[in-house]
C-alpha cells in the first residue's frame, strides 16, 4: 500500500478519534516550502480555507498556536497587542517541533507533545469547512472549525494581514 492508498495515524488523528470529532483525510505530494498554496492547488480547494499551524513565543518565550488563512499572514504585532504581551516571534524550527511534537510542515494543533494555548484568526471559525494539519508532511484532514473552539479552547484573535 503506498502513502498515497492510505493516511498516517497520527497523534492529531488519534486525538480527534478520542474526542469523537467527525474528520475526512487528505494526502498531498509535500512540496519542501511549498506551504498551503502547494497544498490547496493538489487538494483542489481555497487556500483561504486552509489553515496554518504557527508555532510562536512570547518575550519570556512561552510559547503559543496561532492558526491563521493560507493566504494570509499574520500580524505580530496586532497579536502581541491583543495577548497583552510586548511581542510575540515565530520559535525556530528545533524549539517548535520540541513544544508539539511534530516536525515544521507538519505541525498540527491536536495531540500536541505540550498543552499549548491556542489562537485561531476569527474569520477562519465563520467558514464552514477547513483543512488542517493532520500531523504530518502531505497529510490534511478537513474538520468544522468550531472543533478549534470546542476541543482545543482556542481564543479568536483578529491579527491576519494580506499575504
Amino acid at each position: 500500500m503506498t502513502r498515497k492508498d492510505h493516511a498516517p495515524e497520527t497523534p492529531a488523528t488519534s486525538f480527534l478519534r478520542h474526542k469523537g470529532a467527525a474528520f475526512t483525510e487528505h494526502l498531498y505530494s509535500y512540496v519542501e516550502h511549498g506551504g498551503t498554496n502547494e497544498s490547496s492547488k493538489q487538494l483542489g480547494v481555497d487556500e483561504h480555507a486552509v489553515v496554518k499551524t504557527l508555532v510562536m513565543q512570547d518575550q519570556d518565550a512561552k510559547p503559543l498556536i496561532i492558526l491563521m488563512h493560507g493566504d494570509r499572514q499574520v500580524s505580530l504585532k496586532n497579536l502581541a497587542r491583543q495577548l497583552g504581551a510586548k511581542r510575540v516571534e515565530p520559535c525556530k524550527p528545533e524549539v517548535a517541533q520540541r513544544h508539539t511534537g511534530y516536525q515544521v510542515g507538519g505541525t498540527s494543533p491536536f495531540g500536541t507533545r505540550k498543552s499549548l494555548p491556542i489562537y485561531v484568526e476569527r474569520t477562519i471559525l465563520e467558514l464552514p469547512a477547513i483543512y488542517i494539519n493532520g500531523g504530518n508532511r502531505g497529510f490534511l484532514v478537513r474538520i468544522s472549525p468550531q472543533f478549534l473552539v470546542d476541543l482545543l479552547d482556542a481564543h479568536s484573535v483578529d491579527c491576519a494581514a494580506a499575504e
